[in-house]
């Protein structure tokens, strides 16, 4: 028997989940008619939310065996949600899925048909971003060429609908960075993987969790946390900047010996000082911004906290565990 199972990260999801339930059960029901030997389960994981969320997956999970709780103690966002959820999940294979549904569900299946194929990780991916808006859209497309100049490898128009067989989920436990950025991790485990792609649609009820700071916080920390090219680059810039000032003093130099009208000092100390100010500030932010992430790294502390659960079938193996409070 082959055992699917189908995690939901969610933050103040009150408005959508009663129907996203319903529509997760009827794509279970269809997948298991179609093939008897595959068993499933839903397991929504709720990052620390202010409205009914927990209670409403906590009376779910009394009514209906198929369904499964893991509440976080805080909101620790939705990369570290996501995690949770695939690390306390007990089953052969995992589809990880928003809870908004905008990812198309008939893909579920699709994406079981090419793991019984071979692949270990499937991705769903957009073809395209019409629902979108413009300004979403333009800064999509910037931050994926972004990623692919930094020489970071993702799947370009994926995000966190894909699915994770066991022997991928086990090699993902192994990765212990603090600084979670599971987009840029999942294609390093290198296993078979396949794309299956889909339309997106709009959310039916509620509001997007990801605001555009939340998205400009999430492309920098993709960024800083696989490539090392910004330092690179700020190396780089001193040369420039270094030779440009032997320029800029030749120039001045000249100016000085050839014009009797110009204003003495002027550009010697004016210019230089908001360059190099400039490009000074920059460097110490985009140093520090690295920085941050070894003091963080070192700290060690638990990218998660799971204070409850509900449900059978939820597995949590302590030696790769960050902390677990069940209640």
């Amino acid at each position: 028997m082959l055992s699917l199972a189908i995690v939901v990260p969610c933050f103040n999801e009150e408005a959508v989940l009663p129907s996203t339930m319903e529509q997760l059960l009827a794509v279970l029901e269809q997948i298991q008619s179609d093939d008897n030997e595959i068993s499933g389960k839903l397991y929504f994981v709720d990052d620390g939310s202010r409205d009914r969320t927990w209670e409403l997956v906590s009376t779910a999970a009394a009514r209906d065996k198929r369904i499964c709780g893991v509440r976080l103690s805080r909101n620790h966002g939705h990369q570290r949600a996501l995690l949770a959820g695939l690390l306390s999940v007990d089953a052969d294979i995992v589809i990880s899925i928003d809870a908004d549904l905008q990812d198309d569900l008939d893909v579920i299946g699709r994406m079981v048909a090419a793991y019984r194929e071979g692949n270990d990780v499937v991705y769903g991916v957009r073809s395209e971003r019409d629902s979108d808006s413009f300004a979403k859209r333009v800064s999509a497309v910037a931050y994926y060429r972004l990623l692919k100049l930094m020489g970071i490898e993702v799947v370009h128009n994926h995000a966190d609908f894909r699915l994770l067989s066991r022997r991928a989920l086990n090699t993902l436990r192994e990765y212990r960075e603090v600084n979670l950025f599971l987009r840029g991790v999942i294609p390093t485990i290198g296993f078979p993987s396949t794309q299956i792609q889909y339309r997106r649609k709009t959310r039916d009820a509620g509001r997007s969790k990801y605001t555009m700071r939340r998205m400009l916080s999430l492309a920098v920390h993709g960024v800083t946390s696989f490539s090392a090219l910004p330092l690179r680059m700020i190396a780089l810039l001193g040369i420039v900047v270094s030779f440009g000032t032997l320029l800029l003093s030749g120039w001045v130099l000249w100016t000085r010996l050839t014009n009797d009208a110009a204003v003495p000092g002027w550009a010697s100390s004016v210019l230089p000082i908001y360059l190099l100010g400039g490009i000074q500030l920059l460097g110490i932010g985009v140093v520090g911004e690295y920085v941050g992430k070894i003091y963080l790294e070192t700290k060690r502390r638990p990218r998660f906290i799971i204070q409850a659960t509900v449900g059978e079938g939820i597995r949590y193996d302590r030696r790769h565990a960050d902390r677990y409070s069940h209640s």
